[in-house]
C-alpha cells in the first residue's frame, strides 16, 4: 500500500534527574555529598534509505518515543544516557513541525536530528562550595522535545510519466523497467505512484508513473492534487499523449496549464513528449500529430512509441538520459556556485540570557500576577524540583543574579506575589 502522508507523535526521550546523597562509609565522617547527574534523554534521528518508498509504517505506528535517561545515584554516578530512536524513512521525506519544514532527506543515509532529547539535572555534588558544604539540591531532568510531525513524501526520480488517464504510462513503464503497476483499458486504472529502473545503454533510470491529470486537477479536481508533489523533484518530464486523441494540441495545452497552476516550476521543467500507442495507425496520420504538437510545443522533441510493439521505447530512453544528465549538471553547479545561502530575517536574534517580564492583572480583584519568559530563565525552572524548598531558593537566586528580582519589584511585585515561568509557579518569597 503507497502511503505519502503521515502523521507522527514526537517524543524525545527525558533527562534523568539529579540525585541527592551524602558519603556514608566506616571512618569517613561527615563525607560529603556525592549524589551524580542524571542522563541525558534520547534523540529521535531520521534516516534516509533507499530501501523504502512509502510512510505506510507511520499509519501503524503513530507514536515515536527515544529512551530517557537515568537517574543519577550516588558515589557521584552519572545516569546513563538515553538510547537514540533511528527512524528508516524514504528518501524525499520532508518533515514539518507547525507547518514549518525541520527537515528534508533527499540523500541515502542522511540523518537528521527531528527532536532532542532532554538534559538530566544535576546531582548535589555539583553544588557543593566552601558555602554550601551539604547541599540538599538535586536538579530534576528535562523533558524531551515533543511534538506532532507532519511527514510528507516527494517521490526522487530522474523522469516523472504524466498525462490523462489511460494514454499508456502504467504500460509504458512496465514494458521499460521492472515495475509491474495495475494495467487496464479503463481511466483511473493507477491510483497510487509506481516506481521502476529503466535500464538504457549502460546506465538506468529511475521512473516515477504518476496517476493521470484531468482538467482541474491543480485544484482538486480527480486525483491530480495528491499526485502533483511527487514530479516537483524529477529531473525531466516524459510527456504521453494518445495518438488516438481528437484534439491533441489542446491535450498538451491542458496538462501544461495544470502544471503551471500547481507550481510554476514544474511549467519550466526538462520535458520530453511520447505520442502513444501509434501501432495501427498510418505514417500521414502520426506525423499529423506531431506536427499539431509542434506548432504549440515548440523545441520541444516528440517522439512517436508503442510500448505493446516496442517501437520507438529505445530512443526516448536515450533521449531521456541525455536530458536528465544535463538537469543533473545544471543543478550541481547551481549548488557549487551559490556559497551563500540566502536566509529569512527574522529580527534581531534572541540570545540565551534575554528574558522578559509581564504583569498581568488579576480578575475580578484578584491579586496580579507576573509571568517570567527566556530560554535560560525557563531552562534553570524547568530542571528546579518544586517540592525542594532549597531548590526553589536556588532558583530565587538565580533570578536575583540576572536582574529579574529587581525587575519583579520595579513592576509591583511583593513577597506573596506568584510568579509564572512556564508550567511552574511560585511566590516571589517564602
Amino acid at each position: 500500500m503507497f502511503v505519502d502522508t503521515a502523521k507522527v507523535l514526537i517524543n524525545a526521550g527525558k533527562g534523568g534527574d539529579g540525585a541527592v546523597s551524602f558519603r556514608h562509609e566506616i571512618y569517613v565522617d561527615k563525607g560529603g555529598p556525592d549524589g551524580g547527574d542524571g542522563g541525558r534523554g534520547g534523540d529521535i534521528i531520521f534516516m534516509a534509505t533507499n530501501g523504502l518508498n512509502t510512510l505506510i509504517d507511520f499509519r501503524y505506528k503513530p507514536e515515536l518515543k527515544a529512551e530517557s535517561g537515568q537517574n543519577g545515584s550516588k558515589r557521584n554516578r552519572h545516569g546513563a544516557t538515553g538510547e537514540p530512536l533511528i527512524v528508516k524513512v524514504p528518501l524525499g521525506t520532508i518533515v514539518r513541525r507547525n507547518d514549518e519544514i525541520i527537515a528534508d532527506l533527499v540523500e541515502d543515509g542522511q540523518r537528521i536530528v527531528i527532536a532532542k532529547g532532554g538534559d538530566g539535572g544535576f546531582g548535589n555534588a555539583h553544588f557543593k562550595s566552601s558555602v554550601r558544604q551539604t547541599p540538599r539540591i538535586a536538579e530534576k531532568g528535562e523533558l524531551g522535545d515533543t511534538f506532532e510531525a507532519a511527514l510528507e513524501l516527494k517521490l526522487l526520480a530522474d523522469v516523472g510519466l504524466i498525462g490523462f488517464p489511460n494514454v499508456g504510462k502504467s504500460t509504458f513503464l512496465s514494458v521499460v523497467s521492472n515495475a509491474r503497476p495495475e494495467i487496464a483499458d479503463y481511466a483511473f486504472t493507477t491510483l497510487t505512484p509506481n516506481l521502476g529502473v529503466a535500464d538504457i545503454d549502460d546506465t538506468s533510470l529511475l521512473i516515477a508513473d504518476i496517476p493521470g491529470l484531468i482538467e482541474g486537477a491543480s485544484k482538486g479536481k480527480g486525483l491530480g492534487d495528491a499526485f502533483l508533489r511527487h514530479i516537483e523533484r524529477t529531473a525531466v518530464l516524459l510527456h504521453l499523449i494518445d495518438a488516438y486523441t481528437d484534439d491533441i494540441a489542446t491535450a498538451y495545452t491542458t496538462i501544461r496549464s495544470e502544471l503551471a497552476n500547481y507550481n510554476l516550476d514544474l511549467s519550466d521543467r526538462p520535458e520530453i513528449i511520447a505520442l502513444t500507442k501509434i501501432d495501427g495507425l498510418d505514417d500521414d496520420i502520426i506525423q499529423m500529430q506531431i506536427d499539431a504538437l509542434k506548432a504549440v510545443a515548440g523545441k520541444t522533441q516528440v517522439y512517436a512509441i508503442s510500448s505493446v510493439a516496442h517501437k520507438g521505447l529505445t530512443e526516448v530512453l536515450r533521449a531521456l538520459r541525455k536530458k536528465v544528465i544535463k538537469s543533473r549538471q545544471v543543478v550541481a553547479l547551481t549548488d557549487e556556485t551559490n556559497e551563500e545561502i540566502e536566509t529569512i530575517s527574522l529580527g534581531p536574534a534572541k540570545t540565551a540570557e534575554a528574558w522578559s517580564v509581564d504583569k498581568i492583572d488579576g480578575y475580578q480583584g484578584d491579586s496580579p500576577y507576573f509571568v517570567v519568559k527566556g530560554e535560560k530563565v525557563e531552562k534553570f525552572a524547568r530542571r528546579t524540583d518544586f517540592t525542594n524548598f532549597e531548590g526553589v531558593n536556588r532558583l530565587r537566586d538565580i533570578l536575583k543574579k540576572l536582574g529579574i528580582i529587581h525587575e519583579l519589584r520595579r513592576k509591583g511585585a511583593e513577597n506573596t506575589s506568584m510568579i509564572h515561568i512556564g508550567d511552574s509557579k511560585f511566590t516571589l518569597s517564602e
